[in-house]
């Protein structure tokens, strides 16, 4: 296999571990919340304060990348998120674990910026929707293993510490592999010239070009990437912080009942990021245009998360699981195909940035709604209203990125 896709596969278990450490405390909520007696506005404030760290991070990671290198960016990151993710089992208090999560949230954000400025390095234009839609399924890979692994661990050493702890020290194992294999394909021992050509095939002559951040506000394009980002992503974030909570509250499940549901959810869902990531490669190959292939991709995948809004409505706990399945799965297609269009537009010094702003944008849209979710839930104690927005996000995103981008085509850079 060639090297590229070795590391590809790295950006796959890193994407792994760091859903794993961030689903925790959903999967102990039930638990936690019972023992410390925490409110619904409790959780929700500690999920505004991972999101509000992970604002800063994703915003500050572009130029971080660009400083110290690709590698080094990665390991600071990782060994940051590490760190936090133990620490949880240090709390008892709700200041402290907010403090846990907002450092968690600091470590995590290097994570997306810092894989796709990789996959911009290491794969050709033709190859990078499929790379990242590979890549982006150990999310969901992190996603199925933690309820799995979650209740196995807590009910071996019989405390919910251990949780955080052994899923903590993961990272680490990452962390020696990444520092031992990676480097710059041009200084790789282990590609060849021809894989190097492959690579470098295809670039758009300002591949190399750096863009100083605020520089890229200046772009239509950038802000209709942008616009997205503010609808789907608190949805996205949504998920992974209430949905072990969604199903203890409408079907009375816990720690050891909800794996199932969720391990179904997620395992469709790494089934949606890699089609969805191949699929407008898919259609590229038969002839499309760029445009046509990436537009038509996304707007299939929003169309399948719209009937999320009925979760909440129907008695059926596995009808619920599959329209969760199916959103979480189109969200996956969508982000694989929304990202690879950022390095269909922008040169590669700008990619990091790029997708680096569109995520504390999306951060800070999420502190808002994470706090609309929160009251919603105290003083309605459903969530039909808060599924209503998220099944209809994505499809309202489609036509702001339309509207902005008539056609996906390299932007004129200055």
């Amino acid at each position: 296999m060639p090297f590229r896709w070795w590391i590809c596969v790295l950006l796959f278990f890193a994407c792994t571990v760091n859903y794993m450490d961030r689903q925790v405390l959903g999967l102990l909520k039930p638990l936690l919340s019972h023992k410390f007696a925490w409110s619904e506005t409790d959780y929700s404030r500690m999920a505004i304060l991972f999101q509000a760290a992970y604002a800063i991070g994703q915003i500050l990671f572009g130029p971080i990348i660009n400083w110290i290198g690709t590698k080094r960016a990665y390991a600071s990151s990782v060994i940051v998120w590490s760190l936090a993710a133990m620490s949880h089992a240090l709390c008892g208090t709700v200041p402290a674990f907010c403090s846990a999560r907002f450092a968690l949230g600091l470590g995590e954000s290097g994570n997306y910026p810092t894989a796709i400025r990789v996959v911009a390095e290491w794969f050709p234009p033709r190859e990078r929707s499929v790379a990242t839609g590979l890549f982006n399924t150990g999310s969901n890979m992190g996603a199925i293993f933690a309820p799995v692994l979650v209740p196995l661990i807590v009910g071996f050493f019989g405390s919910w510490r251990a949780g955080f702890i052994t899923l903590g020290c993961a990272d680490l194992v990452w962390l020696a592999f990444w520092l031992a294999l990676y480097s710059a394909p041009e200084r790789s021992k282990h590609v060849g010239a021809s894989e190097l050509a492959h690579i470098h095939g295809g670039a758009a002559p300002s591949a190399e070009a750096k863009i100083p951040w605020l520089k890229l506000l200046r772009y239509r394009e950038a802000w209709a990437y942008y616009g997205t980002c503010v609808l789907v992503g608190p949805v996205w974030w949504f998920y992974g912080f209430w949905l072990p909570d969604f199903f203890n509250k409408h079907f009375h499940l816990d720690l050891k009942q909800f794996g199932p549901p969720l391990v179904a959810i997620y395992a469709v869902t790494a089934a949606g990021s890699i089609g969805g990531g191949g699929l407008s490669a898919w259609l590229l190959k038969r002839g499309w245009s760029l445009n046509g292939a990436r537009k038509t991709a996304t707007l299939l995948f929003a169309c399948c998360t719209l009937p999320v809004i009925f979760a909440p409505r129907v008695e059926s706990m596995w009808l619920a699981t599959a329209f969760f399945a199916l959103a979480a799965a189109a969200h996956q297609g969508w982000s694989a195909t929304m990202y690879t269009v950022v390095s269909d537009i922008f040169p590669k010094g700008a990619v990091a940035s790029v997708v680096g702003f569109g995520g504390t944008l999306a951060s800070v849209m999420s502190m808002f709604f994470f706090y609309l979710v929160g009251h919603i839930l105290q003083g309605e104690g459903t969530y039909k209203n808060i599924l209503l927005i998220c099944g209809s996000a994505y499809v309202v995103a489609w036509l702001i990125f339309q509207a902005g981008v008539p056609r996906i085509k390299p932007a004129r850079v200055e």
